[in-house]
């Protein structure tokens, strides 16, 4: 069972920065997107960006402009670039990795990876 595999995560103040990396611990085929989402403590998880392997990004509005999410198409592995971190960025965050073959879905999670940003 392959899993993915996240790291960059930690105790920053406001305004710093901080980069996620997530790779899989083995071989992923077909996919079409990899991206962040995150969790906050009492809420539900969000979305946070996504890049299609055609190197289309998008970005839900709270972090657009301060984050920049990119992707290794040939090893599968996502990154987040984090600038300007606030405390409502608080959260676990999770990468994810989406492939579809001849009809079929699926998506890999990460274990998560805590960012806490104190004011």
């Amino acid at each position: 069972q392959v899993r993915l595999v996240e790291s960059g995560g930690g105790l920053v103040q406001t305004g710093d920065s901080l980069r996620l990396s997530c790779a899989p611990s083995g071989r992923i085929l077909h996919t079409k997107w990899m991206g962040w989402y995150r969790q906050a403590p009492g809420k539900q998880r969000e979305y946070v960006a996504h890049i299609t392997t055609g190197g289309s990004a998008n970005y839900a509005d709270s972090v657009k402009g301060r984050f920049t999410v990119s992707g290794d198409n040939a090893n599968n592995t996502v990154y987040l670039q984090m600038n300007n971190l606030q405390p409502e960025d608080t959260a676990v965050y999770y990468c994810n990795i989406h492939i579809a073959y001849l009809g079929d879905d699926h998506d890999y999670w990460g274990q998560g990876t805590q960012v806490t940003v104190s004011s």
